[in-house]
Protein backbone atom coordinates (compact mmCIF):
# COMPACT_ATOMS: atom_id res chain seq x y z
CA UNK A 1 0.00 0.00 0.00
CA UNK A 2 1.23 3.58 -0.62
CA UNK A 3 2.01 5.42 2.27
CA UNK A 4 0.61 8.36 3.50
CA UNK A 5 3.00 11.64 1.84
CA UNK A 6 5.27 12.71 4.17
CA UNK A 7 3.83 16.40 3.98
CA UNK A 8 0.31 15.49 5.06
CA UNK A 9 1.61 13.36 8.06
CA UNK A 10 1.23 14.90 11.65
CA UNK A 11 5.38 15.49 12.50
CA UNK A 12 5.13 17.86 9.18
CA UNK A 13 1.81 19.57 10.33
CA UNK A 14 3.64 20.64 13.43
CA UNK A 15 6.94 22.05 12.11
CA UNK A 16 4.96 23.92 9.75
CA UNK A 17 2.73 25.64 12.71
CA UNK A 18 5.71 25.87 14.64
CA UNK A 19 7.71 27.46 11.33
CA UNK A 20 4.80 29.94 11.47
CA UNK A 21 5.46 30.93 14.99
CA UNK A 22 9.27 31.24 14.96
CA UNK A 23 10.11 32.30 11.23
CA UNK A 24 10.22 35.84 12.46
CA UNK A 25 12.41 35.18 15.01
CA UNK A 26 16.29 36.69 14.94
CA UNK A 27 19.08 34.81 16.15
CA UNK A 28 20.13 37.77 17.62
CA UNK A 29 16.93 36.62 20.30
CA UNK A 30 18.04 33.03 19.69
CA UNK A 31 21.19 33.53 21.32
CA UNK A 32 20.14 36.51 23.83
CA UNK A 33 17.68 33.56 25.57
CA UNK A 34 20.32 31.18 25.81
CA UNK A 35 23.68 31.56 26.56
CA UNK A 36 24.13 28.45 26.51
CA UNK A 37 23.13 27.74 23.00
CA UNK A 38 26.68 26.57 21.61
CA UNK A 39 27.06 24.01 23.78
CA UNK A 40 23.75 23.07 23.26
CA UNK A 41 24.05 22.48 18.81
CA UNK A 42 27.48 21.48 18.96
CA UNK A 43 28.37 18.08 18.60
CA UNK A 44 32.05 15.69 17.90
CA UNK A 45 32.85 12.54 16.37
CA UNK A 46 35.28 11.32 14.11
CA UNK A 47 37.76 14.07 14.49
CA UNK A 48 35.10 16.51 13.35
CA UNK A 49 33.09 19.44 15.45
CA UNK A 50 29.37 20.28 13.64
CA UNK A 51 28.15 23.61 15.31
CA UNK A 52 24.44 24.02 14.44
CA UNK A 53 23.93 27.21 16.64
CA UNK A 54 24.10 29.49 14.37
CA UNK A 55 20.82 27.70 12.53
CA UNK A 56 17.42 29.17 12.69
CA UNK A 57 16.02 26.93 15.34
CA UNK A 58 14.97 26.34 18.73
CA UNK A 59 14.97 23.16 20.85
CA UNK A 60 11.52 23.14 20.48
CA UNK A 61 12.16 23.17 16.66
CA UNK A 62 15.09 20.73 16.39
CA UNK A 63 12.69 18.39 19.13
CA UNK A 64 9.84 18.30 16.31
CA UNK A 65 12.47 17.57 13.13
CA UNK A 66 13.91 14.33 15.66
CA UNK A 67 9.99 13.36 15.10
CA UNK A 68 9.70 14.11 11.59
CA UNK A 69 13.07 11.73 11.13
CA UNK A 70 11.36 9.07 13.40
CA UNK A 71 7.98 9.24 11.03
CA UNK A 72 9.90 9.13 8.41
CA UNK A 73 11.53 5.84 9.79
CA UNK A 74 14.96 7.46 9.48
CA UNK A 75 16.79 5.34 11.72
CA UNK A 76 15.16 1.93 9.97
CA UNK A 77 16.49 3.72 6.72
CA UNK A 78 19.87 3.68 7.87
CA UNK A 79 19.77 0.03 8.88
CA UNK A 80 18.57 -0.71 5.89
CA UNK A 81 21.55 1.43 3.79
CA UNK A 82 24.25 0.01 5.60
CA UNK A 83 22.62 -3.72 5.88
CA UNK A 84 23.01 -4.27 2.31
CA UNK A 85 19.07 -4.34 1.72
CA UNK A 86 17.74 -2.88 -2.02
CA UNK A 87 17.61 0.64 -1.47
CA UNK A 88 17.96 2.03 -4.86
CA UNK A 89 14.57 0.74 -5.65
CA UNK A 90 14.60 2.02 -9.28
CA UNK A 91 17.28 0.03 -10.37
CA UNK A 92 16.55 -2.70 -7.56
CA UNK A 93 19.76 -3.27 -6.05
CA UNK A 94 21.46 -1.64 -2.78
CA UNK A 95 23.81 0.91 -2.44
CA UNK A 96 26.81 -0.07 -0.49
CA UNK A 97 29.66 2.60 -1.21
CA UNK A 98 30.18 1.98 3.03
CA UNK A 99 31.37 -1.15 2.11
CA UNK A 100 34.36 -0.25 0.20
CA UNK A 101 35.37 1.12 3.65
CA UNK A 102 34.92 -1.70 5.60
CA UNK A 103 38.10 -2.89 7.16
CA UNK A 104 39.63 -6.50 6.47
CA UNK A 105 38.54 -8.80 9.65
CA UNK A 106 34.69 -7.44 8.61
CA UNK A 107 31.97 -9.48 7.83
CA UNK A 108 29.23 -8.02 5.24
CA UNK A 109 26.73 -10.52 3.97
CA UNK A 110 24.45 -9.34 0.85
CA UNK A 111 22.12 -12.05 0.04
CA UNK A 112 24.43 -15.02 0.57
CA UNK A 113 27.39 -13.37 -0.41
CA UNK A 114 30.26 -11.67 1.51
CA UNK A 115 31.48 -8.73 -0.05
CA UNK A 116 34.78 -7.72 1.96
CA UNK A 117 36.65 -10.50 0.55
CA UNK A 118 36.21 -9.14 -3.18
CA UNK A 119 36.86 -5.43 -1.86
CA UNK A 120 39.90 -5.87 -0.09
CA UNK A 121 41.47 -8.11 -3.30
CA UNK A 122 40.76 -5.08 -5.67
CA UNK A 123 42.62 -2.88 -3.12
CA UNK A 124 45.48 -4.99 -2.61
CA UNK A 125 45.42 -5.29 -6.72
CA UNK A 126 45.74 -1.52 -6.59
CA UNK A 127 47.96 -1.62 -3.93
CA UNK A 128 50.20 -3.34 -5.99
CA UNK A 129 49.94 -1.35 -9.19
CA UNK A 130 50.79 1.18 -6.84
CA UNK A 131 53.57 -0.02 -5.58
CA UNK A 132 55.11 -0.70 -9.46
CA UNK A 133 54.71 2.48 -10.15
CA UNK A 134 56.51 4.35 -6.92
CA UNK A 135 59.00 1.52 -7.17
CA UNK A 136 59.37 2.50 -11.20
CA UNK A 137 58.86 -0.44 -11.89
CA UNK A 138 55.72 0.22 -14.70
CA UNK A 139 57.49 0.93 -17.85
CA UNK A 140 55.88 1.71 -21.22
CA UNK A 141 56.16 0.11 -24.43
CA UNK A 142 59.55 1.64 -24.99
CA UNK A 143 61.05 0.68 -21.46
CA UNK A 144 60.69 4.12 -19.78
CA UNK A 145 59.68 4.62 -16.62
CA UNK A 146 55.76 6.15 -16.25
CA UNK A 147 55.99 9.43 -14.98
CA UNK A 148 52.66 10.60 -15.85
CA UNK A 149 49.24 9.42 -15.30
CA UNK A 150 46.08 11.07 -16.85
CA UNK A 151 42.72 9.99 -15.29
CA UNK A 152 40.14 9.87 -17.73
CA UNK A 153 36.47 10.45 -16.57
CA UNK A 154 33.71 12.64 -15.67
CA UNK A 155 31.14 13.15 -12.82
CA UNK A 156 31.78 10.82 -10.03
CA UNK A 157 34.93 9.40 -12.11
CA UNK A 158 37.10 12.71 -11.91
CA UNK A 159 35.07 15.31 -9.06
CA UNK A 160 36.20 13.05 -6.34
CA UNK A 161 39.38 12.08 -7.02
CA UNK A 162 40.58 15.10 -7.85
CA UNK A 163 39.07 16.91 -5.17
CA UNK A 164 40.95 14.52 -2.83
CA UNK A 165 44.07 14.48 -4.38
CA UNK A 166 43.94 18.36 -3.91
CA UNK A 167 42.50 18.24 -0.33
CA UNK A 168 45.66 15.78 1.08
CA UNK A 169 48.61 17.54 -1.21
CA UNK A 170 50.40 17.78 1.83
CA UNK A 171 50.98 13.92 1.87
CA UNK A 172 52.03 13.90 -1.65
CA UNK A 173 55.12 11.41 -1.17
CA UNK A 174 58.49 12.74 -1.65
CA UNK A 175 60.58 9.86 -1.48
CA UNK A 176 59.60 7.40 -4.20
CA UNK A 177 59.60 7.34 -8.16
CA UNK A 178 58.07 10.81 -9.20
CA UNK A 179 54.29 10.13 -10.86
CA UNK A 180 52.37 13.30 -11.38
CA UNK A 181 48.53 12.76 -11.94
CA UNK A 182 46.16 14.94 -14.41
CA UNK A 183 42.84 14.97 -15.13
CA UNK A 184 41.25 15.33 -18.20
CA UNK A 185 37.24 15.21 -18.19
CA UNK A 186 35.93 17.61 -20.34
CA UNK A 187 34.41 15.78 -24.01
CA UNK A 188 35.60 19.02 -25.93
CA UNK A 189 39.11 17.52 -25.64
CA UNK A 190 40.53 20.54 -23.96
CA UNK A 191 41.67 19.77 -21.23
CA UNK A 192 43.40 15.98 -22.83
CA UNK A 193 44.82 18.32 -25.25
CA UNK A 194 46.87 20.48 -22.87
CA UNK A 195 48.15 17.29 -21.31
CA UNK A 196 49.07 15.93 -24.72
CA UNK A 197 51.02 19.03 -25.34
CA UNK A 198 53.20 18.28 -22.31
CA UNK A 199 53.54 15.19 -21.75
CA UNK A 200 56.20 12.69 -22.92
CA UNK A 201 54.00 9.68 -24.31
CA UNK A 202 56.52 7.00 -23.53
CA UNK A 203 56.19 7.86 -20.42
CA UNK A 204 52.46 8.62 -19.75
CA UNK A 205 49.95 6.18 -18.90
CA UNK A 206 46.16 6.74 -19.13
CA UNK A 207 42.93 5.45 -16.03
CA UNK A 208 39.97 5.24 -17.93
CA UNK A 209 37.79 5.35 -15.29
CA UNK A 210 33.76 4.75 -16.05
CA UNK A 211 31.38 2.30 -14.30
CA UNK A 212 29.87 1.69 -17.20
CA UNK A 213 32.44 1.99 -19.58
CA UNK A 214 30.25 3.61 -22.14
CA UNK A 215 30.35 7.23 -20.91
CA UNK A 216 30.93 9.11 -24.57
CA UNK A 217 32.86 11.77 -22.18
CA UNK A 218 35.54 9.25 -21.43
CA UNK A 219 35.56 7.45 -23.90
CA UNK A 220 35.85 10.23 -27.06
CA UNK A 221 38.74 11.25 -24.83
CA UNK A 222 40.28 7.73 -24.50
CA UNK A 223 40.11 7.35 -28.42
CA UNK A 224 42.25 10.59 -28.95
CA UNK A 225 44.65 9.35 -26.17
CA UNK A 226 45.20 5.93 -27.67
CA UNK A 227 45.32 7.62 -31.54
CA UNK A 228 48.02 9.51 -29.52
CA UNK A 229 50.20 7.33 -28.03
CA UNK A 230 49.75 4.88 -31.22
CA UNK A 231 50.68 7.55 -33.85
CA UNK A 232 54.07 8.15 -31.61
CA UNK A 233 54.78 5.05 -30.37
CA UNK A 234 54.36 2.48 -32.96
CA UNK A 235 57.65 3.61 -35.06
CA UNK A 236 59.81 2.95 -32.30
CA UNK A 237 61.48 -0.63 -32.28
CA UNK A 238 59.82 -3.47 -30.83
CA UNK A 239 56.87 -1.97 -30.25
CA UNK A 240 53.69 -3.12 -31.40
CA UNK A 241 50.09 -1.48 -30.72
CA UNK A 242 49.23 -4.49 -28.02
CA UNK A 243 52.59 -3.68 -26.17
CA UNK A 244 51.20 -0.06 -26.22
CA UNK A 245 47.67 -0.82 -24.90
CA UNK A 246 48.85 -3.51 -21.91
CA UNK A 247 51.47 -0.58 -20.95
CA UNK A 248 49.88 2.36 -21.21
CA UNK A 249 46.30 1.82 -20.10
CA UNK A 250 44.63 0.71 -16.91
CA UNK A 251 40.81 0.36 -16.95
CA UNK A 252 38.21 1.28 -13.60
CA UNK A 253 35.19 0.12 -14.15
CA UNK A 254 31.88 -2.33 -13.08
CA UNK A 255 32.21 -3.78 -16.84
CA UNK A 256 35.37 -6.54 -17.25
CA UNK A 257 34.03 -7.39 -20.48
CA UNK A 258 33.75 -3.72 -22.20
CA UNK A 259 37.57 -3.09 -20.60
CA UNK A 260 38.63 -6.16 -22.45
CA UNK A 261 36.85 -5.74 -25.74
CA UNK A 262 38.32 -2.15 -25.85
CA UNK A 263 42.31 -3.45 -25.23
CA UNK A 264 42.64 -3.00 -21.62
CA UNK A 265 44.45 -6.32 -20.48
CA UNK A 266 42.97 -7.97 -17.63
CA UNK A 267 46.24 -7.61 -15.41
CA UNK A 268 45.42 -4.04 -15.57
CA UNK A 269 41.73 -3.99 -14.76
CA UNK A 270 40.32 -2.24 -11.61
CA UNK A 271 36.48 -3.80 -10.46
CA UNK A 272 34.37 -1.72 -8.87
CA UNK A 273 30.40 -3.02 -8.50
CA UNK A 274 27.16 -2.30 -9.60
CA UNK A 275 25.53 -1.62 -6.06
CA UNK A 276 28.08 1.38 -5.87
CA UNK A 277 26.92 4.65 -7.85
CA UNK A 278 29.54 6.50 -9.62
CA UNK A 279 29.56 9.83 -7.50
CA UNK A 280 29.96 7.03 -4.21
CA UNK A 281 32.72 5.37 -5.44
CA UNK A 282 35.99 7.21 -4.83
CA UNK A 283 36.08 4.82 -1.83
CA UNK A 284 37.19 1.91 -4.41
CA UNK A 285 39.39 1.51 -7.27
CA UNK A 286 38.58 4.95 -8.94
CA UNK A 287 40.22 5.81 -6.02
CA UNK A 288 43.47 4.95 -7.83
CA UNK A 289 44.98 8.45 -8.68
CA UNK A 290 44.68 9.28 -4.80
CA UNK A 291 46.88 6.67 -4.10
CA UNK A 292 49.10 7.38 -6.57
CA UNK A 293 49.55 10.87 -5.23
CA UNK A 294 49.33 9.93 -1.12
CA UNK A 295 50.18 6.01 -1.01
CA UNK A 296 48.34 3.22 -0.20
CA UNK A 297 49.07 3.47 3.66
CA UNK A 298 47.44 7.61 3.25
CA UNK A 299 44.34 6.03 0.86
CA UNK A 300 43.49 3.37 3.78
CA UNK A 301 43.46 6.17 6.51
CA UNK A 302 40.85 8.06 3.98
CA UNK A 303 39.18 4.92 3.96
CA UNK A 304 39.40 4.59 8.23
CA UNK A 305 37.70 8.13 8.99
CA UNK A 306 34.78 7.30 6.44
CA UNK A 307 34.38 3.74 8.12
CA UNK A 308 34.54 5.92 11.71
CA UNK A 309 31.76 8.25 10.46
CA UNK A 310 29.66 5.36 9.16
CA UNK A 311 29.91 3.24 12.56
CA UNK A 312 28.78 6.89 14.05
CA UNK A 313 26.13 6.82 12.04
CA UNK A 314 24.62 3.50 12.72
CA UNK A 315 25.04 3.92 16.98
CA UNK A 316 24.86 7.46 17.65
CA UNK A 317 20.80 8.35 18.76
CA UNK A 318 19.32 10.27 16.54
CA UNK A 319 19.91 14.34 18.91
CA UNK A 320 23.63 13.24 18.55
CA UNK A 321 23.79 12.10 15.15
CA UNK A 322 26.02 14.39 12.81
CA UNK A 323 24.64 13.07 9.43
CA UNK A 324 21.02 13.07 11.02
CA UNK A 325 21.71 16.84 12.31
CA UNK A 326 23.47 18.56 9.34
CA UNK A 327 20.29 16.69 7.29
CA UNK A 328 17.47 18.10 9.92
CA UNK A 329 18.74 21.81 9.49
CA UNK A 330 18.78 21.57 5.46
CA UNK A 331 15.13 20.27 6.07
CA UNK A 332 13.99 22.60 8.26
CA UNK A 333 15.54 25.67 6.12
CA UNK A 334 14.59 24.58 2.34
CA UNK A 335 10.69 23.31 3.28
CA UNK A 336 9.88 25.24 6.62
CA UNK A 337 12.20 28.83 6.23
CA UNK A 338 11.79 28.46 2.30
CA UNK A 339 15.17 29.20 2.11
CA UNK A 340 16.45 27.26 -1.46
CA UNK A 341 19.90 28.09 -2.03
CA UNK A 342 22.80 26.55 -0.04
CA UNK A 343 26.83 27.71 -0.05
CA UNK A 344 29.80 25.79 0.53
CA UNK A 345 32.31 27.97 1.88
CA UNK A 346 35.96 26.05 2.95
CA UNK A 347 38.20 28.13 4.83
CA UNK A 348 41.51 26.01 3.55
CA UNK A 349 42.66 26.45 -0.68
CA UNK A 350 43.57 22.43 -0.28
CA UNK A 351 39.71 22.39 0.02
CA UNK A 352 39.04 23.98 -3.44
CA UNK A 353 37.12 21.67 -4.85
CA UNK A 354 35.36 20.59 -2.22
CA UNK A 355 32.04 22.45 -3.65
CA UNK A 356 32.20 21.33 -7.06
CA UNK A 357 32.59 17.37 -5.71
CA UNK A 358 29.51 18.45 -3.27
CA UNK A 359 27.42 19.74 -6.15
CA UNK A 360 27.20 16.43 -7.70
CA UNK A 361 26.70 14.98 -4.60
CA UNK A 362 23.91 16.46 -3.25
CA UNK A 363 22.21 17.91 -6.58
CA UNK A 364 22.46 14.57 -8.78
CA UNK A 365 21.19 12.21 -5.66
CA UNK A 366 18.33 14.44 -4.26
CA UNK A 367 17.36 16.87 -7.64
CA UNK A 368 14.57 14.59 -7.53
CA UNK A 369 10.76 15.50 -8.01
CA UNK A 370 8.97 12.15 -7.89
CA UNK A 371 8.85 10.07 -4.64
CA UNK A 372 10.39 6.75 -4.55
CA UNK A 373 6.69 5.28 -5.23
CA UNK A 374 6.50 7.30 -8.46
CA UNK A 375 4.23 10.30 -6.73
CA UNK A 376 4.95 13.86 -7.89
CA UNK A 377 6.36 15.60 -4.14
CA UNK A 378 4.26 18.60 -3.09
CA UNK A 379 7.15 19.99 -1.41
CA UNK A 380 10.87 21.30 -2.27
CA UNK A 381 13.60 19.05 -2.30
CA UNK A 382 17.25 19.38 -2.75
CA UNK A 383 18.41 23.45 -2.57
CA UNK A 384 20.66 24.74 -5.21
CA UNK A 385 24.08 24.28 -4.08
CA UNK A 386 27.02 25.99 -5.34
CA UNK A 387 30.08 27.44 -3.46
CA UNK A 388 33.85 28.58 -3.69
CA UNK A 389 36.58 29.24 -0.98
CA UNK A 390 35.57 31.48 1.96
CA UNK A 391 38.78 33.97 1.23
CA UNK A 392 37.69 34.93 -2.48
CA UNK A 393 34.41 34.30 -2.22
CA UNK A 394 33.98 37.03 0.47
CA UNK A 395 35.34 39.05 -2.57
CA UNK A 396 33.04 37.59 -4.89
CA UNK A 397 29.54 37.11 -3.79
CA UNK A 398 29.67 37.74 0.09
CA UNK A 399 28.02 40.76 -0.75
CA UNK A 400 24.56 38.80 -1.58
CA UNK A 401 24.80 37.10 1.53
CA UNK A 402 25.37 40.10 3.70
CA UNK A 403 22.92 42.57 1.81
CA UNK A 404 21.04 40.54 -0.64
CA UNK A 405 17.54 39.71 -1.05
CA UNK A 406 17.79 36.59 -0.82
CA UNK A 407 17.98 34.04 2.45
CA UNK A 408 20.86 31.25 1.83
CA UNK A 409 22.14 28.53 4.02
CA UNK A 410 25.74 28.87 4.51
CA UNK A 411 28.51 25.63 5.46
CA UNK A 412 31.84 27.29 6.67
CA UNK A 413 34.35 24.56 7.25
CA UNK A 414 38.00 24.80 8.64
CA UNK A 415 40.85 22.98 10.24
CA UNK A 416 41.51 24.36 13.55
CA UNK A 417 45.10 23.26 13.35
CA UNK A 418 47.69 23.83 10.39
CA UNK A 419 51.52 24.24 9.70
CA UNK A 420 52.55 22.41 12.99
CA UNK A 421 55.08 20.36 10.61
CA UNK A 422 57.03 23.00 9.02
CA UNK A 423 60.41 23.15 10.26
CA UNK A 424 61.94 26.40 10.01
CA UNK A 425 60.92 28.25 12.97
CA UNK A 426 59.94 31.89 11.51
CA UNK A 427 58.32 30.43 8.17
CA UNK A 428 55.64 28.36 10.59
CA UNK A 429 55.24 31.37 12.49
CA UNK A 430 53.97 33.02 9.55
CA UNK A 431 52.28 30.51 8.06
CA UNK A 432 50.70 30.02 11.44
CA UNK A 433 49.84 33.83 11.50
CA UNK A 434 48.34 33.49 8.10
CA UNK A 435 45.95 30.40 9.49
CA UNK A 436 44.63 32.58 12.45
CA UNK A 437 43.87 35.05 10.03
CA UNK A 438 41.76 32.64 7.62
CA UNK A 439 39.79 31.12 11.17
CA UNK A 440 39.62 34.93 12.09
CA UNK A 441 37.67 35.70 8.47
CA UNK A 442 35.70 32.58 8.97
CA UNK A 443 34.55 32.62 12.52
CA UNK A 444 33.87 36.68 11.63
CA UNK A 445 32.05 35.91 8.82
CA UNK A 446 29.52 33.40 10.28
CA UNK A 447 28.98 36.03 12.89
CA UNK A 448 28.04 38.61 10.90
CA UNK A 449 25.49 36.62 8.27
CA UNK A 450 23.69 35.11 11.90
CA UNK A 451 23.67 38.88 13.83
CA UNK A 452 23.96 41.43 11.27
CA UNK A 453 24.36 44.61 13.05
CA UNK A 454 24.13 43.69 16.07
CA UNK A 455 27.89 42.07 15.38
CA UNK A 456 29.28 45.96 14.96
CA UNK A 457 30.19 47.59 17.98
CA UNK A 458 30.32 51.09 15.90
CA UNK A 459 28.46 54.00 17.77
CA UNK A 460 25.71 56.37 15.76
CA UNK A 461 23.22 54.92 13.17
CA UNK A 462 24.49 53.97 9.78
CA UNK A 463 23.07 54.59 6.43
CA UNK A 464 20.58 52.04 4.71
CA UNK A 465 23.36 50.73 2.39
CA UNK A 466 25.98 50.40 5.32
CA UNK A 467 22.78 47.94 7.25
CA UNK A 468 23.38 44.27 8.01
CA UNK A 469 20.46 42.36 8.58
CA UNK A 470 22.10 38.92 9.82
CA UNK A 471 19.50 36.33 10.21
CA UNK A 472 21.52 34.31 7.83
CA UNK A 473 21.53 30.36 9.09
CA UNK A 474 24.84 29.03 8.64
CA UNK A 475 26.67 25.56 10.21
CA UNK A 476 30.67 25.57 11.01
CA UNK A 477 32.25 22.45 10.43
CA UNK A 478 35.51 22.28 12.12
CA UNK A 479 38.10 19.12 11.67
CA UNK A 480 40.28 19.02 14.17
CA UNK A 481 43.56 18.93 11.30
CA UNK A 482 42.83 18.10 7.47
CA UNK A 483 44.30 14.51 7.65
CA UNK A 484 42.89 11.64 5.00
CA UNK A 485 41.48 10.38 8.38
CA UNK A 486 39.35 13.93 9.30
CA UNK A 487 38.84 14.14 5.10
CA UNK A 488 37.33 10.79 4.65
CA UNK A 489 35.49 11.34 7.61
CA UNK A 490 34.14 15.34 6.42
CA UNK A 491 32.89 13.39 2.82
CA UNK A 492 31.28 10.03 4.86
CA UNK A 493 28.93 13.32 6.64
CA UNK A 494 27.78 14.62 3.67
CA UNK A 495 27.02 11.56 2.18
CA UNK A 496 24.89 10.15 4.98
CA UNK A 497 23.22 14.23 5.50
CA UNK A 498 22.03 12.93 1.60
CA UNK A 499 20.78 9.94 2.75
CA UNK A 500 18.51 11.35 5.34
CA UNK A 501 17.18 14.26 3.63
CA UNK A 502 15.84 11.41 1.23
CA UNK A 503 14.79 9.37 3.09
CA UNK A 504 12.38 12.21 4.91
CA UNK A 505 11.21 13.27 1.46
CA UNK A 506 10.91 9.89 0.27
CA UNK A 507 12.84 10.26 -2.61
CA UNK A 508 15.51 8.01 -4.20
CA UNK A 509 19.01 9.25 -3.83
CA UNK A 510 20.79 6.73 -5.78
CA UNK A 511 19.65 7.07 -9.17
CA UNK A 512 20.41 10.14 -12.08
CA UNK A 513 17.47 9.18 -14.99
CA UNK A 514 17.48 12.83 -15.90
CA UNK A 515 21.15 12.21 -16.57
CA UNK A 516 20.70 9.39 -18.34
CA UNK A 517 17.65 10.91 -20.47
CA UNK A 518 20.22 13.74 -21.17
CA UNK A 519 22.92 11.15 -22.72
CA UNK A 520 20.52 9.77 -24.89
CA UNK A 521 19.40 13.09 -26.11
CA UNK A 522 22.92 13.95 -26.90
CA UNK A 523 23.32 10.83 -29.19
CA UNK A 524 21.03 11.55 -31.06
CA UNK A 525 21.06 15.15 -31.76
CA UNK A 526 24.87 13.90 -32.61
CA UNK A 527 23.82 11.67 -34.71
CA UNK A 528 21.97 14.21 -36.89
CA UNK A 529 24.86 16.16 -36.60
CA UNK A 530 27.24 14.21 -38.34
CA UNK A 531 25.00 12.31 -40.74
CA UNK A 532 22.82 15.53 -41.64
CA UNK A 533 19.48 13.60 -41.56
CA UNK A 534 16.71 13.61 -39.39
CA UNK A 535 16.64 17.62 -38.71
CA UNK A 536 13.11 17.88 -39.19
CA UNK A 537 11.97 16.30 -36.17
CA UNK A 538 14.42 18.96 -34.43
CA UNK A 539 12.51 21.99 -32.34
CA UNK A 540 12.99 25.58 -34.80
CA UNK A 541 15.55 26.42 -31.93
CA UNK A 542 17.67 23.42 -32.14
CA UNK A 543 16.90 23.07 -36.11
CA UNK A 544 18.52 26.66 -36.10
CA UNK A 545 21.37 25.54 -33.90
CA UNK A 546 22.81 22.44 -35.92
CA UNK A 547 22.14 24.54 -39.00
CA UNK A 548 24.49 27.12 -38.02
CA UNK A 549 26.88 23.93 -37.14
CA UNK A 550 26.88 22.95 -39.90
CA UNK A 551 27.27 25.88 -41.99
CA UNK A 552 30.49 26.63 -39.46
CA UNK A 553 32.04 23.00 -40.35
CA UNK A 554 31.42 23.69 -44.19
CA UNK A 555 32.88 27.33 -44.41
CA UNK A 556 35.29 27.07 -42.06
CA UNK A 557 33.86 29.61 -39.71
CA UNK A 558 31.58 30.33 -37.73
CA UNK A 559 28.42 31.53 -39.10
CA UNK A 560 26.66 34.86 -38.41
Amino acid sequence: MPTTPIDQRGAWRALAAHAREIRETHLCTLFADDPERHRAYTRQAAGLTVDLSKQRWSGDSLARLLDLAREAEVPEAIQRLLGGERVNVSENRPALHTALRLPQDASLVVEGEDLVPGVHRTLEHMETMVERFHAGQWRGATGKAIRHVVNLGVGGSDLGPLMVTHALSDYRLRDVHSVEVHFASTMDGSQLADCLGRLDPEATLFVLSSKSFTTIDTLSNARTARDWLMARLEGEEGVDPELVMRQHFIGVSASPEKMAEWGIAPAHQLEFWEWVGGRYSLWGGIGLPIALVVGMKRFRELLAGAHAMDEHFRTAALADNLPVLLALAGIWNVNFLDIRAHSILPYDGRLEYFAAYLEQLEMESNGKSVTAEGREVGYSTCPVLWGQLGPNAQHAFYQLLHQGTQAVECDFIAPLRRYDEVENEATRAHLKGQHRLTLANCFAQSRLLALGDDAIDEPGERPGHKRYRGNQPSTTLLLDELTPSTLGALIALYEHKVFVQATIWGINPFDQWGVELGKQIAGETQRILESHEGLEAMDASTRALIEAAWAADANGKVAT
